[in-house]
């Protein structure tokens, strides 16, 4: 082989090379992920969700870069991390809760953004509707108005009064559930009072206040600053003696939560990845339906009941989908 059509072969590959890691480093694309949990449950989430892209063929390090940032239940960083993600231009958005996709919502009208845990997302203004959400939104909300009502129907037997616990700030508007809650607490002669707290120093004068009076039970309401210190709640309702009711199984149940009435969270973060997949593939949230979940769990703690004095009616405990030992 002549010198000068070596040199040319050999340039001729460099250049087709060059043009190979060209084409990969366009083909990486970027996720911005906004969630309200934090600490272990929330790192747990997004493992779920990176496997479950994995699993579609994105993996992170080759094709796939993700920000995570992490609300923690704090209302005023909100903002300004929706508007530092949005600012690193994402392929696709992810957010986590109701305030949080608000958040995300008002910062861009543009990049795709796909909602986990959000309630009445047409209410909230998000989307037009669940079948054709119209814009730049779509995902996966808790919305089930009549949830208020189960849990009041399932503390009726051991409580007179209950205390919904909430932070304004965060939580799911308490008028979504109320005409539920109402409904059946009229129903049962159970008296219905609203707790709000706005700081974690809060919690523990909030619930033993609760405590003081007789026939007191407090429902921990969809909050990510309740999650967020749910830890902290459901300890601070064992020592006071209160019983509790939390809104979904995960991440309270497992830990000490006496009843528990929900939707398990977890299984939004595979159909999320799925969402975000065909989005990346060409598809626009706007054709692709909010999705409601189908399935709710009742889980019952016996340790914790047996620790609060409280015998479980075997009615109750033959509807529960699991009961903790």
């Amino acid at each position: 082989m002549k010198r000068r059509e070596f040199i040319a072969l050999v340039g001729g590959g460099a250049a087709w090379s060059l043009a190979v890691h060209a084409q990969q480093l366009e083909q990486v694309r970027r996720i911005g992920m906004l969630m309200a949990d934090s600490g272990s449950a929330g790192q747990s989430q997004v493992t779920a969700f990176l496997k479950a892209l994995t699993r579609l063929g994105w993996v992170e390090g080759s094709n796939l870069r993700t920000e995570v940032r992490w609300a923690a239940g704090d209302a005023e960083t909100i903002p300004s991390f929706a508007k530092e993600l949005v600012d690193l231009r994402p392929d696709t958005l992810v957010g986590q809760s109701t305030p949080v996709v608000i958040a995300l919502a008002q910062a861009t009208q543009a990049i795709p953004i796909v909602f986990l845990n959000v309630a009445d997302p047409i209410g909230s203004g998000l989307v037009k509707s669940l079948s054709h959400p119209g814009g730049n939104l779509t995902g996966f909300t808790t919305d089930n108005s009549s949830l208020g009502g189960k849990w009041v129907e399932l503390l009726k037997e051991i409580a007179v009064r209950v205390a919904l616990l909430f932070n304004p700030a965060t939580a799911v508007p308490l008028k979504i559930y109320m005409p539920s809650i109402q409904a059946a607490a009229s129903s049962s002669a159970v008296e219905i009072v609203a707790v709000p707290v706005r700081d974690r120093d809060d919690i523990e004068g909030v619930i033993a206040a609760q405590a003081r009076n007789p026939g007191s039970s407090l429902i921990v309401m969809p909050d990510p600053f309740n999650r967020t210190n749910r830890e902290q709640i459901i300890l601070l309702a064992a020592r006071y003696g209160l019983p509790a009711m939390y809104y979904t199984p995960t991440g309270y149940s497992e830990v000490g939560g006496l009843i528990a009435y929900g939707s398990d969270f977890g299984e939004q973060l595979p159909q999320a990845a799925a969402y975000v997949d065909r989005i990346l593939k060409g598809s626009k949230p706007a054709d692709l339906p909010v999705q409601a979940p189908t399935k709710f769990d009742l889980v019952i703690n016996l340790k914790t009941a047996k620790a609060l004095g409280i015998t479980v009616l075997p009615t109750l405990l033959a509807r529960a989908d699991e009961v903790i030992e």
